[in-house]
């Protein structure tokens, strides 16, 4: 049978990826996982420049899920480039690099350095990042912001751009509808969602930030929804993100709409979830005869779509 998925020019020879920040840099699992089975591999966020991140704590468990507020901690383009990626390109899967910025011009500077490099499949632009010329407003939660980062990004790259969307607004499709208009080839979905927990024998917040970004199975039911949506509306490839821990769970974004998937959370649990939901979708192809894996993306059945 077929497990192999194409995005833009991505090509994968699987449709589930691992998600960014919860694999590191993929060097760090050799050993551990057989990384060369995996569809695809999204690097922690880079910045321009090297970041500590938030102070601690700055992770925190919560009822099926976590909240963290790393901060995009990360070593840097730079070093990115110099250290990480020369064992990366040597693994046979896709590398995609996840960039994240708090100005379009960083944005676009970041990339500009990595097109100089080899190993680079894809992009995946987080735009959940707060604009300091804005004030702190997000990306994401524009949509002219997003129009301008997405049209930006796109005049100086020909790999295949991936614009990874929040769900902290109310209508996701139409930021997905602005990601194809200005050029994207696909968008993730979703990041994180805002969310909160309180010690209540100190009364503070349990990170340091106050709130942070809540993923895990918690979210899932939300993450499913989203992908519907932006699979009604917008003709734009999806990768499905958001508590996928079984391959069940990844059955359901594809027949949702997503023609891929990303593990998250759910690394940290067991850094062979991914390869456990590879096996996962073969046997249930093999046996539902489904003889190409794709005929899943968007096969759901619904009496009536919702207005």
């Amino acid at each position: 049978m077929k497990t192999e998925v194409t995005i833009g020019k991505l090509k994968l020879k699987n449709p589930v990826l691992v998600a960014s920040g919860t694999f590191g840099y993929g060097d760090e699992l050799i050993g551990i996982v057989d990384i060369n089975k995996l569809g695809g591999i999204v690097t922690k966020s880079l910045t321009l420049k090297p970041k500590l991140g938030n102070p601690p704590p700055r992770i925190v468990e919560t009822p099926c899920g976590m909240l963290n507020s790393i901060g995009l901690a990360n070593i840097g383009v730079d070093k990115f480039i110099n250290e990480k990626l020369p064992i990366l390109k040597n693994f046979d899967t896709a590398i995609i690099v996840n960039i994240a910025a708090k100005r379009i011009e960083d944005y676009c500077e970041i990339i500009k350095r990595l097109e100089d490099t080899e190993g680079i499949s894809a992009y995946e632009i987080n735009i959940s990042c707060p604009n300091v010329k804005e004030g702190g407003l997000e990306f994401g939660t524009n949509l002219e912001m997003t129009r301008q980062i997405v049209n930006a990004t796109r005049k100086i790259t020909d790999k295949t751009l991936i614009i990874k969307l929040t769900p902290n607004v109310t209508r996701i499709s139409e930021f997905a509808k602005v990601c194809k208009e200005e050029g994207a080839d696909a968008v993730s979905l979703i990041n994180t969602i805002v969310g909160m927990a309180i010690d209540i024998k100190t009364r503070k917040p349990k990170i340091s930030t106050i709130t942070g970004g809540l993923s895990g199975p918690a979210i899932k039911p939300i993450a499913l929804a989203k992908v519907f949506e932006v699979f009604q509306n917008v003709d734009i490839p999806i990768i499905g993100i958001g508590g996928i821990t079984t391959w069940e769970d990844a059955i359901e974004f594809m027949i949702a709409g997503a023609k891929a998937i990303q593990v998250g959370t759910a690394n940290f649990i067991d850094p062979s979830t991914p390869l456990q939901i590879i096996s996962g979708l073969v046997k249930y192809c093999e046996e539902n005869k489904v003889e190409d894996i794709n005929e899943i993306v968007g096969s759901i059945i619904v009496e009536s779509l919702p207005h």
